[in-house]
């Protein structure tokens, strides 16, 4: 099985994390591969480093006729049997397939509420959430060629980042948030919550438009001493492992895949109900949710866990449970497998 996957994403964001992770786990399982990315220096070193060469191409704008020929380029050579893509922009690179030397399925990832119009070259779509897969059937994508695929989050323990260098006093509790820093994250929610939350303090692991906004409400809400604004960091893990909390208030959340990665390093989870935590959280068993933009809600939530470590402990054991049940590397990357001979045959 010879599958070529081609992802023109952003510096950072949880759909590139997730396609690193993907490629590298197909690959230790013995996929062929070959790989097109937008040139992204550190993301073709970490794939480097698993053992993959990338093809870096630029994928500009509508005159850029380039990126589709080198596309072209290496369809012909490598002779995939499937292509998966990764949302809009690699979509829309691709060539057409005619004639017919090349002959390939091609499939789509999306991890929204995308336009279709940028899949009409497809043969299949692939929806990370059940929701997003409910969303491809009312737009009259065919039953058939819609497949559910979640993600998966590493479950490496890492020593926590130590409370001193993150300028945290030991004994007080830790909020960890991650996420660019964009209105639909609804970090001002969180800090408006955290008003409400004496003593604990709140890391925000992210970078984005919203910065300086946050950081005047903060410094409004007379909050700004208690947060840490670390920017994007990749030591994810280990400040899992720090906190004593992680709570995702998002406005707007598809998938939630922060709520998987807190499960798997056995932390507990406050959310707001926003369409994928509330499809991931059982509300009081693996997690506790709020309503969206409800900060006195959040407010009370989070108290809630900080205040009783019998509750924080088995939101935490629910949780790891739960992502072993479903979100594993191993189980996940057996789907994709699984996925890409049925739709080849």
């Amino acid at each position: 099985m010879r599958v070529l996957q081609v992802m023109a994403g952003a510096e950072f964001g949880g759909a590139e994390a997730f396609f690193v992770r993907l490629v590298i786990g197909l690959h230790k399982a013995g996929l062929d591969q070959r790989v097109i990315i937008r040139k992204n220096e550190q993301r073709a070193q970490v794939l480097r480093d698993a053992g993959l060469e990338p093809v870096e191409l630029s994928f500009g704008g509508l005159l850029d006729l380039k990126t589709p020929m080198m596309i072209k380029r290496e369809l012909r050579t490598f002779r995939p049997q499937v292509v998966l893509t990764w949302m809009n922009r690699a979509t829309s690179k691709m060539p057409s397939r005619r004639p017919s030397d090349l002959n390939y399925v091609l499939a789509a990832r999306l991890g929204g509420y995308y336009n279709l119009k940028y899949y009409k070259k497809c043969d299949h779509l692939v929806g990370n959430t059940e929701d997003i897969c409910d969303y491809l059937g009312k737009e009259n994508w065919p039953q058939e060629r819609i497949h559910y695929l979640p993600n998966f989050v590493a479950a490496d323990h890492r020593p926590p980042a130590p409370r001193n260098k993150l300028h945290i006093p030991e004994r007080s509790k830790m909020i960890l948030t991650l996420g660019r820093l964009h209105a639909n994250k609804a970090f001002d929610t969180l800090i408006r919550a955290l008003a409400h939350v004496p003593d604990a303090y709140l890391v925000i692991a992210g970078e984005g438009p919203e910065r300086e906004a946050l950081e005047s409400l903060a410094q409004e809400l007379g909050v700004r001493p208690r947060i840490r604004m670390l920017g994007w960091r990749d030591d994810v893990p280990e400040l899992m492992a720090a906190c004593d909390l992680f709570v995702c208030p998002s406005r707007h959340e598809p998938l939630g895949n922060v709520v998987i990665e807190a499960w798997a390093q056995d932390r507990p989870v406050v959310a707001t109900d926003s369409v994928g935590p509330a499809a991931l959280i059982k509300d009081g068993v693996d997690g506790l949710l709020t309503p969206v933009d409800d900060a006195p809600a959040l407010a009370k939530a989070i108290n809630r866990v900080l205040k009783d470590d019998v509750l924080a402990g088995d939101l935490a054991q629910a949780g790891r449970q739960h992502y072993e049940r479903k979100f594993t590397e191993q189980m996940v990357v057996q789907r994709y497998l699984d996925f890409f001979q049925e739709i080849a045959d």
